[in-house]
């Protein structure tokens, strides 16, 4: 039952955020990185995890431009079977599965992440992530034996008042919208 609800849930998000990424996408972008950065310069972190944006998710690319230019590592996601493990942000980017883009794959060491900026397509009543059903940053915070800081962002809040998360779900520290 609670699936239903939940993949109902996912997508009138998805339909909600593809018709307002449509309006005013360069100004909601601007004022969530904004917040994203406000952050940043309060935790400071040293190891960063950022993603590579779809269209109707936060444009962060600016800001992982600025960020290459500090003293931060800035890692992304690269899909490895049901998870992903970091890589650094680097260019050429390629598009792979589900129209995602990554960078090539990195065999360095993976860095303790310090703070996670993850996309979501909605939340429920215990701000536990629902993103597009995959379960990969699910899975991929489940392995790590820490807790770095995960702030999730979206262009216009979509909030369930209902849980709709199961136990895994990965939960946010903080929610940044425009």
């Amino acid at each position: 039952m609670m699936r239903d609800h939940k993949s109902d849930f996912r997508k009138s998000c998805i339909k909600r955020l593809e018709f307002q990424s449509r309006f005013l996408k360069f100004y909601k972008d601007k004022k969530t990185v904004k917040k994203i950065k406000s952050f940043i310069n309060i935790y400071k972190p040293k190891n960063i995890l950022l993603y590579i944006p779809m269209g109707m998710e936060v444009d962060v690319l600016p800001l992982i431009n600025d960020l290459r230019k500090t003293k931060t590592n800035v890692f992304v996601p690269f899909m490895v079977e049901d998870s992903f493990k970091l890589v650094r942000y680097r260019l050429p980017l390629h598009k792979k599965k589900f129209g995602i883009k990554e960078p090539n794959n990195s065999f360095c060491k993976n860095s303790k992440i310090d703070l996670a900026i993850v996309p979501v397509v909605g939340v429920d009543k215990e701000c536990k992530r629902i993103g597009f059903g995959k379960g990969m940053y699910d899975r991929f915070f489940d392995r790590l034996n820490y807790k770095p800081i995960i702030i999730f962002t979206q262009l216009t809040l979509c909030k369930s008042d209902k849980k709709l998360s199961n136990q895994y779900d990965i939960q946010a520290d903080y929610i940044i919208t425009s």
